[in-house]
């Protein structure tokens, strides 16, 4: 009797978890969109020690079609500095990336101009609903030996 309950168990959590990652499904609804307009952190450099020395950093904004499906096609790439105000736009027109594709912006280390509170807004469409793009902040430099890298994730602002 135990064996089969024990058979029974699995049989249930193959059918409820396994098997439908393997099918392809799509993602639930809520994580479908045909757009949004999103926020993402970045930062041209982090303080350190008592008398807040930098540290220079590369920012790369990398964005990933997730959908396997449909392209989406971005509309704003916009850098903003620790107060607010536009440093650069950097699509001239928009561009669109193909099923699982990815592309990426790049601040020079050298671009102090947004500061450590430096953000992206990025706006994005699609004609039917995809799954959601992955937008994430990409840091990387170097001081002396001491190298540091980290990333932070995008948030919707606005559908």
């Amino acid at each position: 009797m135990p064996r089969r309950r024990i058979k029974v168990c699995l049989l249930v959590l193959l059918m409820t978890y396994v098997l439908p990652l393997g099918l392809g499904m799509a993602a639930p609804e809520e994580k479908l969109s045909k757009g949004q307009l999103l926020y993402v952190p970045v930062y041209s450099h982090v303080y350190y020690g008592d008398q807040e020395k930098q540290i220079l950093l590369t920012a790369i904004l990398s964005i990933r079609n997730t959908d396997p499906a449909r392209a989406i096609t971005l509309t704003q790439v916009d850098y903003y500095d620790s107060e607010g105000k536009p440093v650069k736009s950097y699509l001239t027109k928009p561009l669109t990336l193909k099923p699982l594709a990815s592309t990426r912006f790049i601040v020079a280390e050298s671009d102090r101009r947004g500061g450590s509170g430096a953000s992206f807004l990025v706006r994005w469409q699609a004609d039917a609903k995809v799954n959601l793009p992955l937008m994430e902040g990409v840091m990387i430099g170097t001081a002396g030996q001491q190298g540091i890298s980290f990333t932070t994730r995008g948030v919707e602002i606005k559908k």
